[in-house]
């Protein structure tokens, strides 16, 4: 009887060294996931969380860049209010958001039906509508700058071979938006073709097969099939291309500096001026502060709108 006591005691030490090493195995590979994305967790930290908070803090400052930051309590946030500059580039930033955002999204889903089909040459010509989205932003505005240049550019002088007038597209402010807008399109659109093009390829073919079968037509199948099918890459869409439209900073700069006056001044154009060219830091970060609280309640409205959409469906 005291043997097989002995026997299971020893039996239970030689397994408890097992049992820790499971649960060892196990701890680990939860842990897998964490190590993967703590690089980017670091980044995110270092490049955006901490700077955001900082931004949040001198916000409530007077400061440029040099000394201390001195405290001045809402004053900064009291004179955005009081602000027509500031105003005045939201209202750009709002145009040029309209004027970009449904129409890129229109026309890549247009792009996106018509390559998804079999046709020649068609990786091709993918490859040529999303080329301008990884070309330099710099190097498209300037490349836009020439083609809109009101003495050379290739624009005006198509119009003059057709017997019109040369318009002055950058230096006339009823044109420097709407070719800013433009200068948009062409690099925005193969983004959304290629985002609605992967959208269309998931959704399965009996769904079209089930439509054609009860008699839908072309137009009826986009509406009751395709479009509330797309939904999810839509709401994608439209986040992204909102805040691309509000944090647009780059296609100003080299197209139009903001000018002529202040009407292709967006909200980032004048937070940069404000920081770097005035150093008035305090009061650029309250309208950075501003622009985030903007950004993040339209997306809040959106998440909502696209979740009651779904659950309706």
């Amino acid at each position: 009887m005291g043997g097989l006591m002995d026997g299971d005691a020893n039996h239970g030490k030689a397994a408890l060294p097992g049992h820790r090493a499971r649960r060892w195995a196990v701890q680990r590979q939860k842990l897998i996931p964490y190590v993967f994305i703590a690089p980017n967790i670091v980044l995110f930290t270092t490049f955006s969380f901490l700077p955001l908070i900082y931004a949040f803090y001198i916000s409530f400052h007077d400061w440029s860049l040099i000394g201390d930051p001195e405290w001045l309590g809402i004053h900064n946030y009291t004179r955005l209010v009081r602000d027509p500059l500031f105003w005045q580039s939201l209202r750009n930033t709002l145009v040029y958001a309209l004027s970009t955002v449904p129409t890129s999204m229109a026309i890549g889903l247009l792009l996106a039906m018509a390559l998804n089909r079999r046709l020649p040459g068609r990786t091709f010509i993918r490859s040529v509508y999303f080329l301008p989205l990884v070309v330099s932003a710099v190097a498209t505005g300037t490349i836009a700058a020439w083609m809109f240049n009101e003495n050379y550019g290739v624009i005006n002088a198509a119009l003059v071979q057709l017997g019109l007038g040369r318009i002055s597209w950058l230096s006339n402010p009823a044109w420097a938006l709407p070719s800013l807008a433009v200068a948009t399109l062409w690099v925005r659109v193969g983004f959304n073709m290629v985002v609605y093009l992967a959208a269309l390829q998931s959704i399965p073919a009996v769904y079209y097969e089930a439509a054609k079968i009860d008699g839908a037509s072309g137009l009826s199948q986009f509406r009751h099939v395709t479009f509330p099918l797309l939904a999810p890459a839509t709401f994608l869409l439209l986040i992204l291309n909102v805040i691309h439209s509000f944090q647009v900073f780059d296609l100003v700069y080299v197209m139009t500096g903001g000018g002529p006056g202040f009407s292709t001044t967006m909200v980032v154009q004048y937070i940069f001026k404000s920081a770097f060219v005035t150093s008035e830091m305090g009061y650029a970060s309250a309208m950075g502060v501003a622009l985030y609280l903007i950004i993040l309640v339209f997306t809040a409205i959106q998440w909502r709108a696209s979740r009651q959409s779904e659950s309706a469906l």
